[in-house]
């Protein structure tokens, strides 16, 4: 029953993975076109960052695929970098925004798109938890966790965009991206410090 059990755990950890990848690049696309189109650098930045969100899943994958606790050192690494390319490109992408005083366009869309991503990540960054507590797996926890994140910045995000929307705060979409960048930092040094 219990080889059962992490057969059964593995395929659900492996599921998730996929549908993570899947949603990060239909979200990755959607989010840089309508960035380059609205001359918002925190929808473009996070659109970017679906990449390096793909890249994680990606390795969750082999590790979840080769499962020794060498593949999962390398791994924890590899998303703790993940975290850290993410933030470098983020906040000086920002700060260049502020500095020249880019005004992004008002975006309805963006505000949909970032208000589903972050409820999908939500509760997708949810089941990799279970499922990594009951499987014991690093990885997958460290997963769960850059899910969060992601949900995180889905957030900081919306809220620059809501509010270069409603109240033509531009400077807000530039400031929730320096935030964000500083989150995923912190979060990239953890994992691999």
């Amino acid at each position: 029953m219990p080889q059962r059990q992490d057969t059964k755990l593995l395929k659900r950890a492996l599921l998730l993975e996929y549908i993570t990848i899947g949603w990060n690049i239909l979200e990755g696309i959607v989010c840089i076109l309508v960035g380059i189109s609205t001359a918002s650098v925190s929808l473009l930045a996070y659109g970017l960052s679906s990449g390096v969100e793909i890249f994680a899943s990606g390795v969750v994958v082999w590790d979840l695929k080769g499962a020794n606790k060498q593949r999962e050192k390398i791994a924890l690494k590899m998303i703790g970098f993940s975290y850290i390319i993410v933030a470098v490109y983020v906040f000086f992408d920002a700060i260049r925004s502020l500095l020249e005083g880019n005004h992004p366009d008002r975006t309805y869309i963006g505000i949909l798109i970032l208000s589903c991503s972050a409820t999908a990540m939500i509760i997708i960054g949810a089941a990799k938890y279970v499922v990594g507590k009951k499987m014991k797996s690093a990885t997958v926890l460290a997963d769960a966790k850059f899910t969060y994140v992601d949900a995180a910045l889905s957030l900081a995000v919306l809220t620059g965009l809501a509010f270069n929307t409603i109240f033509g705060f531009w400077w807000m979409d530039p400031a929730m991206a320096i935030f964000l960048a500083g989150f995923a930092f912190r979060e990239g040094l953890r994992e691999i410090l």
